[in-house]
Parts: C-alpha cells; structure tokens; sequence
C-alpha cells in the first residue's frame, strides 16, 4: 500500500512538472504566433518604391531633381526577367516621358554609370510624391505609382542632379559664415 502511495505521488508531479513546462513553452514560442513576422512583408528599404510591370521588377526608384517645374533625372534599378529585350517606358507630369531599354535576363542601373533618364519636368516639390505611369515594351503591360522626388539636399544625390540643375538646400563656400574672434579675456 505504502509503495502505491509513492508512485502516485511522483506521478503527480510529473504531471505538474510536464504541465509548467508545457506553459512557459506556450509562452514563449506563442509571441510568435500572435504578432507578425517582419520578414515575411516585402518593402522597399530605401528612398526609392518598388514595382512590377509584367516581366519587369522596378527597385528603389525615385526622381532627383531641383524643383517641380525642373527636369528630374530617374534613379533606381530595372530587372527583366524574360527572355527578351525589352524597353521601359516612364510617363510623368505635363507629358514628360523616358525610355529605359533592357536586356533579356539581365538589370539595368539607373546610376552615375549610364546614360540618364531623364523627365523633362518633375511635377513635384522634393519631397513630394508624383505620379508615374510605367509601360513595358514585350507584354504592353503597365502600371502607375507614387514616385518620390528628392533633391540634392543630401550629399549622395548631388551626383543624380540633371545638368543645369542648381543643388538647393546647401550651403556653397561663400556664403559659409567665418568665425570671429570678438571674445576678451
């Protein structure tokens, strides 16, 4: 009887050790369950958007420009994944267009390297958004999205400004205030 007796207590407590285990297991692995998972959602990490348009895969686009009614110069990159060439054509304000030409199963740069593409009005502030309508040459799809339109403002998107264009929002070598030696001892 007294044998019995043990055996049911330890058994008992297995039980109540499986069930606090089972708990915090619960409690720490079901943070996960509950809240989303931040690697699953795709989004553009940087300045620029993000878009398909049929075989096409646009990244990190943006426009770089000096003011709304000024040429805007098209940064980012284009992916194609068909097996033919194909051209990528950008629509923006006030019948402003560009064609970006890429090849079969390949990516184009839009960078300091390759000819610009360039908007001959922007239709934005920096800073704003403005409306883009993307055709791609192969399949005759196309698309529309907000593109952002940044300035010179940050050093990196000098280099990006259209020629001509005057960086605003920095300071230039003259106007840079000197300092003086007006404090007495």
């Amino acid at each position: 009887m007294r044998f019995t007796a043990i055996i049911r207590g330890q058994r008992g407590r297995l039980v109540m050790a499986t069930a606090a285990l089972g708990v915090s297991l619960l409690s720490v692995t079901g943070c996960g369950y509950i809240n989303p998972q931040q690697t699953a959602q795709q989004y553009s990490a940087s300045d620029g958007i993000r878009a398909d348009v049929g075989p096409l895969q646009i990244r990190n686009l943006m426009i770089v420009s000096t003011g709304e009614d000024q040429p805007g110069r098209v940064v980012g990159a284009v992916y194609n994944s068909s097996s033919n060439d194909v051209k990528l054509t950008l629509n923006g304000a006030d019948g402003s267009q560009t064609e970006i030409p890429v090849a079969k199963n390949s990516y184009t740069l839009l960078n300091e390297t390759t000819d610009p593409a360039i908007l001959s009005t922007t239709g934005g502030i920096p800073g704003s958004l403005v409306e883009v309508r993307f055709r791609e040459s192969g399949t005759g799809q196309d698309a529309a999205a907000k593109v952002p339109v940044l300035d010179a403002t940050l050093p990196e998107y000098q280099e990006y400004l259209p020629e001509g264009s005057e960086p605003t929002g920095t300071a230039s070598p003259e106007s840079t205030p000197t300092p003086t030696s007006s404090a007495s001892h």
